[in-house]
């Protein structure tokens, strides 16, 4: 079944690279080709990582065949093109003063680069009217996904992960960290467009909405779910309450929140047992010293602040974290302070061991910016800011910038967004669905 898999993928790589040979002398059917590979990006990403990292360089080398190279620099200089670029930068710097071999300081480099992608993003989704057609693929995407992992929850030899793979009942493909992540995104941007239906008075298409949405927390609820997703989505959906609901609104949805909150708790084993967990994880790890997942974030995250403390203004270098936990391992084994490891599982921690507060500074400010650039009426920007959103809370359990699987979430999600609002604040040439332009 995984070569079956793996042979459509590239099928499909090959289908891209015929449609954009086949556009190579028409403007717009080339600008109509870069939206469109974008698209089977999106939809790729929450099965593959071969396919999205193929299709970026893809969809790259589409993008240069339309690139106009002035405009295209000029964009560099804005704060939100410029701070992504900075931090890859600085990790390249790194390198030069960590005392990791040069295998890993080049491997480290690896997982910020693809923050280098955002500018050309910003810039295509700035002249391009086809972003939502980007967003509409992941949700259909993720949608079908939701419907395989039901199927798999109750057969689950359907599944392409390996028999005894950690991660739990109805996962296909992946892992349920990432599957949460997809269906938490969804759950929440979908708010913005049943509220707005409901207003306009569309009930039918703002009930198939609420359908989609249903299901993915009943997924979430009765299959699979991670705890960073149960955090992350009251905080996500509390943002959305505050943003576009009333005060009185907000009371009755919040006692409601936790009337079914706790009805569903009571009633899903999965949910019990996923916050069962963590007092156990915590109890287990603090009387006997044993590596539960809680347990070891609280260790990683001890030894980081004094890896951080050591070298607080410029970091340890690129790639230096796995030799600083390996110097720092002591006792047995199998006890929690022995567990060595190149991520600390917090984001922040990750780039203060390697690049110090310089690397911080950096990289709260690119949240920053990019959530300052979302502050706005409309769809794109509602999609944006809950991107960031995610990806900040979601951070400080996992370093999902620099994860393969959320950083493109990240990027993909913040540069198309952002190309949108972009466009729209300024009122310049778009292309149409059509090929045609209008002002």
């Amino acid at each position: 079944m995984g070569v079956d898999y793996q042979r459509r993928e590239i099928n499909s790589i090959g289908s891209m690279l015929s449609v954009m040979a086949s556009a190579r002398h028409d403007p717009l059917a080339r600008m109509l080709n870069v939206d469109l590979i974008a698209v089977l990006v999106a939809a790729l990403l929450p099965w593959s990582t071969s396919g999205v990292a193929i299709g970026m360089v893809v969809w790259l080398a589409a993008l240069a065949a339309t690139l106009e190279l002035r405009p295209f620099l000029r964009s560099l200089q804005r704060p939100i093109c410029a701070l992504p670029i900075a931090l890859v930068a600085l990790a390249a710097l790194g390198t030069l003063w960590s005392d990791a071999p040069w295998g890993a300081r080049v491997h480290a480099i690896g997982p910020a680069t693809k923050l280098l992608v955002l500018p050309f993003l910003f810039y295509h989704f700035e002249r391009s009217a086809r972003g939502m057609w980007v967003f509409v693929a992941f949700l259909a995407s993720c949608t079908l996904l939701m419907a395989v992992s039901t199927i798999v929850a109750f057969d689950p030899s359907l599944s392409l992960k390996r028999p005894g793979e950690p991660g739990g009942n109805g996962i296909f493909v992946k892992n349920y960290i990432a599957q949460s992540q997809e269906f938490v995104l969804c759950t929440v941007v979908l708010a913005f467009p049943i509220i707005t239906l409901l207003r306009d008075g569309k009930i039918r298409q703002a009930l198939l909405l609420t359908a989609v949405a249903a299901g993915f927390i009943l997924n979430m609820a009765f299959i699979v779910v991670s705890r960073t997703a149960l955090v992350t989505l009251p905080v996500m959906l509390a943002v959305f309450a505050m943003a576009h609901l009333r005060w009185r609104t907000n009371v009755l949805l919040f006692v409601s929140a936790i009337v079914l909150g706790a009805l569903a708790w009571t009633v899903s084993p999965q949910l019990q047992a996923t916050t069962d967990k963590f007092t156990r994880d915590y109890r287990i790890y603090k009387e006997l010293n044993q590596p539960t997942s809680i347990g070891l974030r609280l260790e990683f995250w001890e030894k980081s602040l004094r890896f951080f403390a050591e070298a607080p203004v410029i970091g340890h270098g690129t790639g230096s974290t796995r030799g600083l936990f390996e110097a720092a391992a002591t006792g047995p084994k199998v006890l929690a302070q022995a567990q060595v490891i190149g991520n600390p599982h917090n984001q922040t921690l990750n780039v203060a061991v390697q690049w110090g507060t310089i690397g911080v500074v950096i990289l709260y400010a690119m949240w920053f910016l990019h959530f300052s650039l979302f502050r706005g009426e409309g769809l794109a920007a509602w999609i944006g800011l809950m991107v960031v959103l995610q990806n900040v809370f979601s951070s400080l359990f996992n370093s999902h910038l620099f994860d393969f699987h959320e950083g493109w979430m990240y990027v993909l999600g913040v540069g198309i967004a952002g190309g949108m609002v972009l466009r729209a604040r300024s009122g310049g040439e778009v292309v149409e669905s059509s090929g045609t332009a209008r002002p």
